[in-house]
């Protein structure tokens, strides 16, 4: 009996230390920042940029670049990165954008590029709504598009759900950072111990805004089927849209991802009359004969 006492004491405490460890480590398996010195000079081929330092109130520095299109402005969109690297190479993709006429503003979170000061949910999240202020200051509110790729897709959600933007743009989104992390530790209690829990899903309720979510059908991180959740969510105000064979970190690299794109950022809907439509028209069942 005192041997599987022994065992059980041995275990408990190996959890408790791998939950410790967990807690204190979560940082650095979850964010890999890109560091760039202060002097560091931002150039992309047929780009032209403006950079911008923002200073918190607690002093941390967000270091942010706007990539200015040709011609006259639709106006603009917050890209909300993933958790790797900084602005520096996540820029190539803002043509995507400015092609369209829009303006892209992209920012590093606290610890990446030249951001400073120290990173938490909390934190990031009082930093991006500082950020969307200054930007309403610039451009009237329906013209700013908010576009969240993978890990900033939660960020993007809480924000569309505090404000009033022209549209919300996922890019591979997450139920909830705590649902991704239980795939590969299902008995740790990461409802507890995870510092960025990010509930997309409890964020999307409250979007007024359309709601666009572009997903890869091969995505082995976030599998597909987490969208197809999300979309039911806030049904009425969210269209999925699937990009067949696209992982997590290809979809540029299909053409579909650029043709959904272009519709959604073209489109102008027009208000349905739904009484002029087949809406209400239900199958009849086959009346049984006698």
């Amino acid at each position: 009996m005192s041997y599987w006492i022994s065992v059980l004491v041995i275990v408990l405490i190996a959890y408790v230390v791998i939950s410790i460890l967990l807690y204190y480590l979560q940082d650095y398996f979850l964010f890999k920042p890109e560091k760039l010195p202060d002097n560091f000079e931002f150039h992309y081929k047929n780009q032209t940029t403006r950079e911008y330092n923002l200073e918190t109130r607690d002093g941390a520095i967000i270091n942010g670049l706007r990539f200015i299109p040709k011609g006259e402005s639709k106006g603009i969109v917050l890209y909300l990165k993933g958790n790797s690297k900084s602005i520096k190479g996540w820029g190539k993709f803002a043509v995507d954008f400015t092609r369209h006429g829009y303006n892209v503003l992209m920012v590093d979170y606290r610890g990446f590029g030249k951001s400073t000061g120290k990173r938490s949910q909390k934190a990031i999240k009082r930093d991006l709504q500082v950020i969307y202020n200054k930007l309403k200051e610039l451009v009237p509110e329906d013209q700013i598009v908010l576009y969240g790729r993978s890990l900033g897709s939660g960020f993007a959600a809480k924000l569309a759900s505090m404000n009033h933007p022209k549209m919300l743009i996922l890019d591979a989104p997450y139920y909830s950072l705590t649902k991704v992390t239980s795939r590969y530790m299902p008995f740790m209690p990461l409802s507890v111990l995870i510092k960025y829990p990010l509930p997309t899903y409890k964020w999307l309720k409250y979007v007024r805004c359309p709601i666009h979510i572009i997903h890869g059908t091969n995505d082995k991180l976030i599998p597909f089927k987490t969208s197809v959740k999300l979309s039911k969510v806030n049904p009425k105000n969210t269209t999925l849209h699937s990009i067949i064979g696209g992982g997590h970190k290809d979809l540029n690299t299909f053409e579909s991802y650029h043709k959904i794109l272009d519709r959604i950022l073209k489109a102008k809907p027009n208000k349905i009359d739904f009484e002029t439509t087949s809406i209400h028209v239900n199958h009849g069942k086959k009346k049984s004969k006698v």
